[in-house]
Parts: C-alpha cells; sequence; structure tokens
C-alpha cells in the first residue's frame, strides 16, 4: 500500500514501505542503515511524516532505488 503527502504544493506518492518488504528489511534495520529510529520510519511508511531531500536520498541508496521510484511527485 503507498501512502501520499504533501510537499510544496504537490502530492507525493510513498512506496518506502514496498521496498523495504522487497529488500528484505525489518523496520529497524532499514532505520539502522539511514540512521534514523524504527518510530521516524514508521511515520515516514505512514505518510504522516515529511521527510528531508536528503533523508529521502539515503533510503533510497539503503533500498538500492532511485528517488523517483520510492518517491513520485504527482504533476496535477
Amino acid at each position: 500500500m503507498e501512502h501520499i503527502f504533501y510537499i510544496g504544493g504537490k502530492f507525493v506518492d510513498n512506496h518506502v514501505k514496498a521496498f523495504r518488504l522487497a529488500a528484505g528489511l525489518s523496520q529497524k534495520e532499514l532505520a539502522n542503515l539511514t540512521g534514523i529510529t524504527r518510530q521516524t520510519l514508521s511515520l515516514i511508511e505512514k505518510g504522516t511524516y515529511n521527510p528531508s531531500l536528503k533523508l529521502c536520498l539515503n533510503l533510497c541508496y539503503a533500498l538500492h532505488q532511485t528517488l523517483d521510484t520510492v518517491f513520485w511527485i504527482d504533476p496535477s
């Protein structure tokens, strides 16, 4: 399931959880790889926390994915 949050007037689809599960990582493991708490990662996956660009890039790097794959901005 994807979650959507709002940044700078645009809706952003969030696929962090799907890619984390596909990578076989727990929330704690991915949080450790990116230097955040498990609680913060949980909020990102739920779409209730807007991560910084740096954190988005760190998540993508840890998941071996590109930014536009994990976080997709709806152009409308």
